[in-house]
């Protein structure tokens, strides 16, 4: 709306003023749009830059192929008793392995690093490769509690990475 400031400027000076007073009232007011500009594009350099770098990290970091053994202890203490039979759950027992998942990702998460998230990340995939296989028998309203926890834990790792993101983007 800078534009908005410079038509008023002119229309109330227009009356009143000669063309050379009108003439800098217009140099001056294109001077504060390019200043504006300049820092505007300056900080969106800044913020591009930041957030390639960013982005950049978190690639190398997934690269990196997930330990089995961390993966097995992240298992253990996201699904309970539910972690070593993951590809076996039935319609009867999804819920209760999505459920203990949330309450432990509650609990845990704030403590998480990226790379923590990275191993929940992947408990969660193989508990929806499992849902998927077993979804057309699955009552309804136990796939909609389902669906409620995916979207809670999507939300609380796009929190995470928001935050993450904001961290890297605030210097």
């Amino acid at each position: 709306m800078p534009w908005l400031s410079l038509g008023m400027a002119l229309l109330l000076a227009g009356c009143d003023s000669t063309p050379r007073e009108r003439q800098e009232i217009v140099r001056q007011e294109m001077t504060k749009l390019d200043t504006a500009a300049h820092n505007t594009g300056r900080t969106l350099r800044r913020l591009g830059r930041q957030t390639a770098r960013f982005d950049s990290a978190n690639h190398a970091r997934r690269a990196v192929p997930l330990a089995t053994s961390k993966q097995k202890i992240m298992d253990q203490a996201l699904l309970g008793s539910y972690a070593d039979q993951v590809a076996s759950l039935t319609p009867a027992t999804i819920a209760g392995a999505y459920g203990e998942l949330l309450r432990a990702t509650r609990v845990r998460q704030a403590g998480w690093q990226a790379r923590d998230w990275d191993y929940a990340q992947d408990t969660y995939r193989r508990l929806n490769a499992q849902l998927a296989r077993i979804r057309l028998d699955l009552p309804a309203r136990e796939e909609l509690r389902i669906r409620a926890w995916q979207a809670e834990f999507t939300a609380l790792r796009a929190k995470r990475t928001a935050r993450d993101l904001h961290a890297a983007t605030k210097k």
